[in-house]
């Protein structure tokens, strides 16, 4: 179970940096083993910075264990507690340079949580979603087009569950805001088989390159002024806040003691705070707030 699925995310891993490689022309991704004692873990994190195209692109690979599962994970599942624990999974975070060009996130995981004299439990976990700092209806439709057709081979009503589920996760209480306009997320899924179970992880990770390369490949060459720019560096601190804040894998990684480098690769390389900012009324900046950062239905979910 284990050996296959590593197969399948390393396979990602590198089909992911390669694609974006080929947009980006001038910059390649680092790559970078490590493992941790005792067996513990081990991953690949690739890493690519200051590129024509993505000022800092993180992909990383990472398979860790343990003997406890974290609070992160039994807050919500107390059944988990006492058990010891495999996770792996693959997570990226893309950072582009030019600021029309939206951020993105992805992440497709399995867990498995064991007990001596009891059956182990297993699920999956994953998703993606986009964040724009200069909306386009166009890239928002096709985006979640992609989503949608990425769940149509399985049960009636998977988009719209999952899609529901991603613009309530990533969501800032402390802002009242949309982190961006969403995509798929789930979690704990071990109904059915296995098989089927880990095709649907397996649909959602081919799905993220195939929806986000067009946007950027359509987007990357647009011009932009310092006052695009700076906002779009304002926008960032909002993927800093939530990632320290609110996201289960940052603290899931931190609480099990796993490696900080590859754990924090999703924050930006430049990020701006500002007090108190206000867009203007109806510029290009209010609009994502009004419209953009509201969760719509940006295809029929039926």
């Amino acid at each position: 179970m284990i050996d296959q699925i590593k197969t399948y995310l390393l396979d990602l891993q590198a089909d992911i940096c390669t694609q974006l490689e080929a947009v980006d022309t001038e910059a390649t991704f680092i790559q970078d083993k490590w493992e941790k004692p005792d067996n513990k873990g081990d991953g690949l994190t690739r890493v690519l910075t200051n590129g024509k195209v993505f000022e800092q692109a993180g992909v990383n690979y990472s398979i860790v264990r343990g003997d406890d599962m974290p609070a992160s994970a039994t807050a919500l599942r107390p059944e988990l507690a006492g058990r010891s624990f495999t996770a792996l999974g693959v997570s990226l975070v893309i950072h582009p340079r030019n600021p029309f060009v939206p951020t993105s996130h992805a992440n497709v995981r399995f867990f498995l949580a064991e007990k001596e004299g009891e059956a182990p439990i297993w699920w999956f976990g994953g998703g993606f979603d986009l964040t724009p700092y200069y909306g386009f209806d166009e890239d928002c439709v096709a985006w979640h087009q992609n989503a949608k057709d990425a769940c149509e081979p399985f049960a009636k009503g998977t988009y719209a569950k999952y899609k529901k589920w991603c613009d309530d996760y990533f969501y800032m209480k402390h802002r009242d805001e949309q982190r961006g306009i969403g995509g798929l997320f789930f979690d704990d899924l071990n109904e059915g088989s296995f098989e089927s179970c880990f095709a649907f992880m397996q649909r959602v990770g081919n799905s993220y390159i195939k929806a986000y390369k067009p946007i950027v490949q359509k987007r990357k060459d647009l011009q932009y002024s310092d006052h695009e720019r700076q906002f779009q560096l304002y926008r960032r601190g909002r993927y800093v806040e939530f990632n320290l804040v609110y996201d289960r894998g940052t603290l899931f990684g931190l609480q099990t003691g796993g490696r900080t480098e590859s754990i924090l690769m999703s924050l930006p390389p430049l990020v701006r705070w500002e007090y108190q900012y206000q867009p203007k009324a109806n510029s290009p900046e209010a609009k994502l707030y009004n419209h953009y950062l509201k969760p719509q239905a940006w295809v029929d979910e039926n």
